[in-house]
This record gives C-alpha cells, structure tokens and sequence, in this order.
C-alpha cells in the first residue's frame, strides 16, 4: 500500500535529518579543535521502483556524511616552535606509542610538545615521526614508514658531535713577497715543518668522541696572484696521513682579487676525509672556503692578510635550548653553547584521494580504499606541503554556516515528522470505513 511506503519514507526522512544535525553538532564542538576539517551532510535518495507506474511506491532518503579532509585550514601564529602546520597538501605521520608497536595515525594537529620523555606528541596523545639524520645531515626516503623514528632531541644532551664543516673568510695580502726558498717549496713542505708558512691559520675541530685536533692551513705566494695551500693535522701524530697532510694544491686568485676556483687544485675544496689515530669516528670535513668568482671565502687584496671570520661545527652538547623546524622538515636541536645540529627530516604523507581516509579520534585519520595508497615525500616535494613552524592550522568550520545548516535541517526533520501525522490520519480514515 502507497501509505505504507511514505510512512516509511517519512521515517527515513527523520532518520537522514537526524544524522545531518549530528554532523552540525560535531562541526560547531570542534570550532577551535586545531587542524579539524568540517564534515558536510549530503543526502542521496531510495527508490523502490524506479519504473514509471500509476501506483507509486515512495523510496526515502539517507544521509551521506562527507569530510572534506583536503579543504585548507587558516595559519594562525603560535608562540612554540614546535607548533606546526601543513601550508598544502599532506599529513603528519605518527603513531598512538613511541614503538613500531603502535597504530599508525595520519594527521594535520600540529600542536607538538616534549612530553616527559623528549618525544614530540600531540593532545592526543599521537608521537610525531620522522627520519632521523646522519652526522652529515642526510637520510634515505624509502618510502616506507618502518624507516621512521619517533623524534626526540633530548638525548642529544651530554653526547659528542663530529666536525662536518669549516668554513672561513681569510685574506691573503697581494703585496707579499713571491717565496723563493730556500729551501724550494715542494709540496708536503709545510706540514712537515721545512717550509714555514707565509700565512697560516688553525682551526680546532671534534671526533666522534668529541676529542679536539687542531687542523692548520698554510699559504705561500709562488706568483702573481697564484699561492700554495696545504692543510694538514698539527700535530701530525693525530692522523694516519703522512706528515699529517690532509689536502694541498694552487690557489689561483682573478684580477679582481675574487677566487679563480676553476683555476685552483679542486682537492683543496673537497670534503677532507680524516682518519684519526686514536680510532675516533670522523666523517668528511666539508670545506667552505669560497666560491668560484666570489669574495665569501679566500680573496687577495692589498690589506694584510688575516681570518676574517670562521665557523667550525661539532664538539661535545651542552644543555638543549630549544629546538627548531623549517619549512623543509628538518628538526635541529638548539644548545645552550651556541651550537646546533640537524636530527630529523620530518615526512609529509599523501593520498590520491585525501577525502576518502577513515576518521579516528583524536583528529587523525587513517588509510582506507577510498584513499588509495600513500606517497611519503620532504616538505614541498611531489605534492607534498611545506612546513610552517609557530603556527597552527585552524579548523575549517564556518560557524555562520552551520547554524544556517541547523535551520534548514531542523525544518525539514519536523516535515519529515509531518508525512508521519498525516499518513496516520490518512490511514485512521481508511479504519473509520468500516464504521
């Protein structure tokens, strides 16, 4: 019977509307949940039968909830540095425990702060995963998230850092005489003490242990605008290299008095890789001594010669300060002497099909076959967002907007509630014809 069909139809009216009001309920709660993307309701209709007849039979309506997860949010600034938001596409990874143990969750809370352990987790209780660096600063992107670590600088404290980069500004001063012996210079000659120097400056650099060695370079003037250059360990016995020679060449110098890189012996702007004798790890030295053409490094002019300015990194930690995230995802640990180091690469995680992930509590998500598969990339790589620390993404609900949905779904559950009343009336009628 046609009135069966709409009493139905009415009944899932209430049913739809119902849902909707919830999904309103839970946008305007969630108005200052950090990172929370509003849910739509949308609605698709129930046919029983979709043939054209005289006696139509009335199908209904069902609510379909919608998370519109790919919608951007509002960056709002923050006081902490590790409050982070995704400026673009993508998620953080994380997991519900600091172990490969627990689940892994999908989410764009950013609001990260050390818990008692010095692991970054947000209100929900979710650790921030990562890449961890090597002493070089690099990591392997394997795509996989068993690759990642929970990250956690406070371990740092106490512990030794090797020596990665020296990098100066030195002048050598064009006026000084061309060497000329004796004795001749040959190379090897100043690290092994016959040849003295005619400018030279030492740098103190760590091992892996954070012991101290002194690294000196060396210059003599051969002809115009070209010099000698050797680098080398003092005292020599701290390395396995010969007369603890570690890099010579020719330092060539344009008119200008800029560096002629081109020119110059190239093993002299190479990573020194150094063996110490004391069995201390080490890794290459980068040396950042200038640029071809540029006056950022080595120049010759008429002044005296002298450092300018240097920076040697490594040494043992001290106390952390603070810790830091740029835009690109890496995690450097601030310390209290000054120094600073890099320790994790932090991952952006994305989908084909971001609106199709499965809720979580917790304001995460995970994968699911609406999502298809996911892409981990470096902040700004292949669709992946950049990174924005001191800042929060903000929820993407409008409250105008959900309180003129309130209206609308509110009227026509009490029509929905109407066909009800109406059909019953009707069907009184029809039990009143026995009367």
């Amino acid at each position: 019977m046609s009135l069966y069909s709409a009493l139905y139809a009415g009944v899932s009216g209430l049913s739809a509307q119902a849902s909707a009001m919830a999904t309103v309920a839970d946008n305007i709660t969630n108005i200052n949940t950090v990172g929370y993307k509003g849910v739509e309701a949308q609605f698709r209709t129930m046919v029983t039968d979709g043939r054209a007849k005289s006696n139509y039979s009335a199908g209904g309506v069902a609510a379909a909830p919608m998370s519109m997860v790919s919608k951007q949010g509002l960056l709002q600034a923050s006081g902490s540095s590790t409050d982070l938001a995704i400026d673009g596409g993508g998620f953080f990874v994380t997991r519900a425990s600091s172990d490969s143990s627990g689940d892994v969750a999908y989410t764009r809370a950013g609001a990260f702060r050390p818990d008692e352990e010095g692991f970054l987790r947000n209100p929900a209780g979710l650790y921030l995963y990562g890449w961890p660096l090597d002493a070089t600063g690099e990591y392997t992107n394997t795509g996989s998230i068993e690759a990642l670590e929970p990250v956690r600088v406070s371990d740092l404290v106490g512990t030794a850092s090797p020596t990665t980069r020296i990098q100066a500004r030195m002048n050598l001063q064009s006026t000084t005489a061309t060497y000329t012996g004796p004795p001749a210079y040959t190379a090897g000659g100043m690290a092994s003490g016959t040849v003295t120097p005619q400018f030279s400056r030492s740098f103190d650099v760590s091992d892996a242990q954070g012991g101290t060695h002194r690294v000196t370079m060396g210059f003599i003037k051969t002809g115009p605008n070209t010099w000698q250059s050797e680098v080398y360990a003092n005292p020599a016995s701290d390395v396995t290299a010969t007369n603890g020679m570690l890099a010579s060449g020719t330092i060539k110098f344009n008119g200008d008095g800029s560096l002629d890189r081109t020119g110059s012996t190239a093993a002299l702007f190479n990573p020194l890789n150094v063996t110490w004798t004391n069995a201390a790890g080490s890794v290459p030295i980068t040396l950042a001594i200038g640029s071809d053409d540029g006056i950022d490094g080595l120049t010759q002019s008429g002044s005296e010669s002298s450092l300018i300015s240097s920076n040697v990194d490594g040494g043992m930690l001290g106390n952390l300060s603070s810790v830091e995230i740029d835009k690109k995802g890496v995690v450097n640990a601030i310390f209290s002497d000054g120094s600073s180091r890099s320790v994790f690469q932090l991952p952006i995680a994305t989908f084909q099909n971001p609106d199709g992930l499965t809720r979580l509590s917790g304001n995460a998500y995970t994968i699911s076959r609406a999502s298809g598969g996911m892409t981990l990339n470096a902040p700004g790589q292949l669709g992946a967002g950049s990174i924005a620390s001191n800042s929060l993404e903000a929820s993407t609900v409008d409250l105008a907007g959900e309180f003129t949905n309130m209206i609308r779904f509110q009227r026509a559950y009490s029509a929905s509630s109407k066909i009800i009343t109406t059909v019953d009336d009707m069907l009184r009628e029809v039990s009143d014809l026995k009367r």
